[in-house]
């Protein structure tokens, strides 16, 4: 079964999650600077799913979502910069 991907956000805090039917397999929390640029600050994979690429699917995930809503990231998050770093094709979304 393929994972679905979720969003939400309250204040200024907010929370990627990918999930299959029984679990939350990944979750990325952030935070907001300001109405457009937001600072991911935490990446977590379930032990159980380690090393099947579902945290470079939740960076993934972040860098659609930011795209999609006229959005900047910046990557605290050790894990986050490092997959962002490494494509090319997710940095348009870097706040400068």
């Amino acid at each position: 079964m393929e994972p679905t991907f979720h969003h939400s956000e309250e204040q200024a805090r907010g929370l990627f999650e990918m999930r299959t039917a029984d679990d939350t397999i990944a979750r990325m929390t952030y935070s907001r600077m300001d109405p457009n640029n937001f600072i991911i600050d935490h990446t977590a994979v379930n032990p159980s799913v380690k090393g099947t690429g579902a945290g470079k699917k939740i960076v993934a995930y972040a860098v659609e979502w930011a795209r999609a809503h006229d959005q900047k990231i910046l990557p605290l998050c050790p894990f986050a910069k490092a997959i962002i770093e490494k494509a090319p094709e997710m940095q348009d979304v870097l706040r400068k």
